[in-house]
């Protein structure tokens, strides 16, 4: 029974239903992030389960403002919750000080509601690991949030089942001067090597944010050509 008491560790020290959590991550849609010089890219896989879904309902990558944007690895809904209570934090901070949020502090604040998740009563972690990317005035950013409330930023990374193999192989490709253009090609490739199937504009998601300060995400003609420039 203590594997069901949230705010019971283990004998080795561990909160497992953190652990569990961690597994639905795991186990989720395999997202890449890239941070350049002048942006950011994110890359996920946007597989549906059945042929009877309608492709445009499947959205991976989520806008929190107009200058930071998420996606995640792990339970949709969990996301969908996360990224509604992100969406109240940016305005809360607005009404607060009048002026955007910086991503760091978003990341921050939206940590803390994630960590306390992990220690009440009659609540679950959250099973989702999220990547945040934003550029602000302090330059572009890239940060991973778990299911623990941990967060940190990074040059680049990846979450969800191919994670492992896709940093392994990040590590050998990243250059911290490459611009943001290398950085989407980096990021298809590396979601590529370890995609299972066929690879198309319509099964993957790609998201970009340059120095002008909004995220976009790319129209699948546009990541076709991406994806031809691979071959």
């Amino acid at each position: 029974m203590t594997d069901f008491a949230l705010t019971t560790f283990s004998s080795k020290g561990k909160l497992l239903q953190i652990e569990y959590a961690l597994n639905a991550v795991a186990k989720g849609d395999t997202a890449i992030g890239i941070k350049a010089k002048n942006g950011v890219v994110l890359v996920v896989e946007k597989k549906q389960s059945s042929i009877l879904i309608e492709e445009s309902s499947v959205q991976k990558i989520a806008s929190l403002t107009d200058n930071i944007a998420a996606t995640y690895a792990g339970l949709g809904p969990d996301f969908r919750v996360l990224s509604q209570q992100a969406r109240k934090l940016v305005k809360k901070y607005d009404l607060k000080y009048q002026e955007e949020i910086f991503v760091q502090t978003l990341s921050r604040e939206l940590a803390e509601d994630v960590q306390i998740a992990t220690q009440r009563g009659g609540i679950r972690p959250f099973g989702v690991s999220i990547l945040i990317a934003g550029y602000d005035e302090e330059g572009p950013h890239l940060v991973q949030l778990d299911p623990s409330g941990a967060y940190y930023s990074w040059k680049a990374t990846a979450i969800g089942k191919q994670a492992k193999n896709a940093k392994a192989f990040l590590e050998k490709r990243y250059n911290a001067d490459m611009e943001i253009e290398d950085a989407i090609n980096t990021a298809l490739l590396t979601l590529k090597e370890g995609f299972e199937g066929q690879i198309t504009p319509t099964n993957i998601e790609v998201g970009v944010i340059r120095d002008d300060h909004v995220f976009r995400i790319l129209p699948p003609s546009q990541v076709k050509d991406y994806l031809e420039e691979l071959e």
